[in-house]
Order: C-alpha cells, then structure tokens, then sequence
C-alpha cells in the first residue's frame, strides 16, 4: 500500500489542479443579494470570487481573474448595452445575467434582453436555494436562463391575438390561441404547473385557497381542450416555444 505522504512527485508526475478562479462581477445595491446567498455562492463555488460593486462603469474594469458572470439590477441595463463592446472585449468569457426581484414587473423588455449582445439570461430572486445555484451554475458556464413566466406576461400583455398565418402576426399556432383565451390569473397557474410546482404550493404562491386554484386548473383544462393539468403544461411549453420561435422571425 502507498504511504500518502511519500507518493511520486517531479517531472512527468501530472498535478492535481482545481478549476481556474474565476469572478462573478454583482452589481446591484447592498441587500439586493443577501449575505447568506453570497456565502452559499462562495461554498458552492470556491473557485469563484464574488466581486460587489455598486456602479455599472465596474463592468469595464479588470479584475485579478477572469470574469464569468455580470450580474446586475434592471435599470442599468441601457448603460450596460451601450457598452456592451467594451465589456466583452475586457472580459471576453463574461455572460451577462439581470437580477428579477420576485414578481415584481420587469424593468426589461423580453424582446430587448433576447437581442442583447450581453445578457444571456435572468436571474430571478424568488427561487428555492437549490434552484436558484443550479440557475446560477448554468450561467458560470455560459448557459442561457429566461424564466417562462417572462413570455407568458408579454402573451398576456398583447390583447387580441392575430389569426395564425397572418402576415406581420405575432403568434404562429394553435396553442397561442388557445393560451390568449386564459386570464393573466389563469397564466400565472399555468406557467406554475409546467414548473411542476403543486396546488398547495401555487395557492401560497397568489395567497389563494387551494380550491381557488384547483377552479382556475379546471377552467384553464376547459379552455385548453386538455384532459388534465399535465396535457396543459404540454400545451403552455408549446406556446411558449412557439412564441420565442417568434420572436426572432424577419
């Protein structure tokens, strides 16, 4: 057996080595990502060293290692595009992320985040821990994160859907249709459902009685012409889809 402390070392001996430091860059107010969230952060990541900074002109600066992440409040989100080239030149690795406070409505438009050069994606707040490190991992390695509730306020917002197949229209298929038939309420529950998020969870969530929410499931089933509350999270996901899909359409 080989003792530990005298094991091989020298030349052709390759070296254990940890994953390159890098830095997410949070920009944001104090408070607005918690002391706690950041230690969990530092102890779920240790190679990532969280920089605090309370300007946007901190996204043009240099740091001691690369920077992976920007993180940032809604409203500085013009200044940042506008200096998006300069970001990116910098830090050539970074993806760019917005911090969602909960529900509260977007400083963002969707279709103004989905052609950034910088963000790829939105971090919201109000995320169980597990899920908001996991969000927050897609992102140290360059994923994309939109949260759906996101599209289906924008659906909700439009009013009256055009026909599908109608030049210039927004929506492309049955499955928009049928969603611009739901209330914004009844959006919300659905949006909840396709996360897969329970009754008991979704009535918290809107400070409803769990029956209030099992009406809106039944009366989002009928419209939806689905057999149950999972055909329905097929059909939000589908609309959904169709509805980025969209988006991007010359």
């Amino acid at each position: 057996m080989t003792d530990p402390q005298h094991m091989a070392t020298g030349p052709g001996v390759p070296e254990e080595v940890g994953p390159p430091r890098r830095t997410m860059l949070l920009i944001a107010m104090p408070g607005t990502v918690s002391a706690n969230l950041i230690r969990a952060v530092e102890i779920e990541f240790p190679s990532v060293t969280v920089e605090q900074r309370l300007e946007a002109s901190a996204a043009r600066m240099s740091y001691p290692d690369p920077v992976a992440l920007i993180l940032f409040e809604p409203y500085m989100f013009a200044s940042l595009e506008v200096a998006s080239a300069d970001i990116l030149r910098l830090h050539p690795l970074a993806s760019a992320a917005v911090i969602e406070h909960g529900d509260r409505e977007p400083s963002c438009r969707l279709s103004d985040l989905l052609g950034s050069r910088l963000v790829r994606g939105v971090l919201p707040m109000d995320l169980k821990l597990d899920v908001w490190l996991s969000v927050l991992r897609l992102m140290l390695h360059g994923g994309e994160y939109f949260p759906a509730r996101l599209f289906f306020r924008q659906i909700a917002g439009e009013g009256a859907v055009p026909s599908a197949g109608v030049a210039g229209g927004s929506f492309t298929g049955a499955a928009d249709n049928d969603l611009a038939t739901l209330t914004a309420r009844e959006l919300q529950i659905l949006e909840m459902v396709a996360r897969g998020l329970q009754n008991k969870i979704i009535a918290a969530e809107f400070s409803l009685s769990e029956h209030t929410v099992k009406v809106h499931l039944h009366n989002i089933i009928g419209k939806l012409g689905v057999q149950n509350r999972s055909e329905a999270a097929a059909r939000f996901r589908e609309g959904i889809s169709a509805r980025a899909d969209g988006m991007f359409r010359v």
